[in-house]
């Protein structure tokens, strides 16, 4: 068998095994607070992440990556075109085994970092030190801070306003019905821009900021209306309850941030997967590679198969270990940690949509007081997504080693 097409067939496992990784460990992102607040069941939770993050990964991935993530190393390390590829294939399976030990712990981690972080090992066997932009990796390091404080603020404060102008008044149903547009508006408003606004579905389709606004805009008002008389459909006399209204709510947001995961973190998987591909196939690769749509499928399908393996136990951590979550508090989480990535990833901010999330899950659990939220699980999690990366760097210097030796 030629030597190109075994490096291919490796890459093809490697790959999928990164993107059965992020399906596993990132599913609780958008289907966690679905789950804990009991607004649909673990299966129901596993088939339409599984659907959305297909669409999402195939659809809307970006058809062109950059060879090196987030551009924490240098592009020359690529200028060798076998070191280019040993050290594509030790980043993706280095990011992917720390995502497996994460999961396997039950713990939520960014597979975002852990490719950043098994991209700078490649980077220091590859070049040295100097290779890497450490400026750029400092600011990776600062997104563990900003994203979950931005995240935890902003659930704070809309579960707050759920709290003073619904559930503490009078007659909380009504209110929660006339409040619905405004809450279903909001949550499109941003869904609709972070879809559009400085995205690869907004570049296709020629929609820049001027134009994402208004759409975004009157998407929020025509959504908000039409989602409101379908919800009051959905209630029956039975099920007048505030909570029933925001189930039907926060089941929208949480699809939204399904897809939503499958287009931005496919690339995770298939951004060094494509490098092996075209190194494989041309034996040269630039700063930037097309992403032909069968790999982007594969990335999906791979996610898929995550999702459905063993995605339950992330989300076992974060729907239910952190803190007791209600259907007003799972949308103000989901709500929380898509604003959180729409805002710092416009301002050009590395973002970890699972820091957002836990972020966000840690406001509305402080909103109910420091006694609501489980600090032991709080601390876990902090202490991987600080292991993230160096454990990633680490062990892909390793895996580039023993892969230098064996090709």
């Amino acid at each position: 068998m030629q030597f190109d097409l075994i490096v291919l067939i490796v890459g093809f496992l490697f790959g999928f095994y990164m993107a059965w990784n992020i399906g596993a460990n990132d599913v609780a992102n958008s289907m966690a607070t679905a789950v804990g607040a009991k607004a649909i069941t673990l299966r129901q939770a596993v088939i339409i992440a599984g659907v959305l993050n297909l669409v999402g990964a195939t659809f809307i991935g970006s058809h062109v990556t950059n060879t090196i993530r987030k551009g924490i190393v240098s592009t020359e390390v690529l200028a060798d075109p076998h070191l280019a590829l040993i050290g594509s294939l030790s980043a993706l399976l280095a990011a992917a085994l720390w995502v497996s030990f994460a999961t396997w712990k039950s713990l939520p981690v960014s597979t975002t970092h852990s490719i950043v972080g098994a991209m700078v090992g490649f980077g220091i066997m590859g070049g040295g030190f100097n290779m890497v932009r450490w400026g750029k990796l400092l600011a990776v390091v600062a997104s563990w801070i900003i994203s979950p404080i931005f995240a935890l603020v902003i659930a704070f404060v809309m579960f707050k306003i759920i709290v003073k102008s619904i559930l503490e008044q009078q007659d909380p149903f009504e209110r929660a019905l006339k409040g619905a547009p405004f809450f279903i508006g909001i949550a499109v408003f941003v869904a609709v821009l972070s879809l559009f606004l400085k995205t690869p579905l907004g570049e296709k389709i020629g929609i820049e900021t001027a134009g994402a606004i208004p759409i975004a805009l009157f998407s929020a008002v025509v959504l908000g209306l039409i989602g409101t008389q379908l919800v009051k459909r959905a209630i029956t006399p039975r099920l007048r309850d505030v909570e029933e209204i925001f189930r039907k709510i926060q089941i929208g947001t949480s699809c939204y941030v399904a897809l939503s995961q499958g287009a931005n973190d496919v690339a995770n998987a298939i951004g060094p997967l494509a490098v092996i591909y075209f190194l494989a196939k041309t034996g040269t690769v630039g700063e930037q590679v097309p992403v032909p749509i069968f790999l982007l499928a594969f990335g999906g399908l791979g996610i898929v198969c995550g999702i459905a393996m063993a995605g339950s136990r992330v989300m076992e951590t974060l729907g239910k270990k952190i803190t007791t979550l209600s259907n007003t508090r799972g949308f103000s989480v989901d709500f929380a940690a898509a604003t959180t990535v729409l805002a710092a990833s416009k301002l050009g901010l590395p973002v970890s949509t699972t820091h957002a999330a836990v972020g966000g899950v840690l406001g509305v659990g402080l909103a109910r007081g420091i006694a609501a939220v489980n600090f032991r699980i709080i601390l876990q999690i902090t202490w991987y997504w600080i292991l993230t990366v160096p454990a990633s760097a680490i062990t892909s210097m390793i895996l580039f080693k023993i892969l230098q030796r064996i090709l």
